[in-house]
């Protein structure tokens, strides 16, 4: 399935679009799934640690615009939000 990683704030470094595109085998957490992000930027930016703090604190939003924890399952196709602290809080 494709989940499509909608971008905002200090995440937008993460790509020249405002999504990042992710083929998941089967449903997934968003914990296991930030864990697919951290991945990515290991592979991308180096092991920027930054990023991956970003990733580490950020929280996510799903497509009916609802803060998700990381328990929730993606079990479909769908768009999802990484949603990062603003000030670095």
């Amino acid at each position: 399935m494709k989940v499509k990683l909608e971008l905002f704030g200090a995440s937008r470094d993460f790509s020249n679009k405002d999504f990042l595109e992710f083929n998941i085998k089967e449903k997934i957490s968003i914990k296991d799934f930030r864990k697919e992000i951290i991945n990515y930027v290991k592979v991308n930016f180096k092991e920027n640690e930054g990023f991956k703090k970003i990733v580490e604190t950020s929280a996510f939003c799903s497509e009916d615009n609802n803060i998700i924890n990381d328990n929730y399952k993606i079990t479909k196709d769908q768009k999802i939000a990484i949603i990062p602290p603003i000030g670095g809080g």
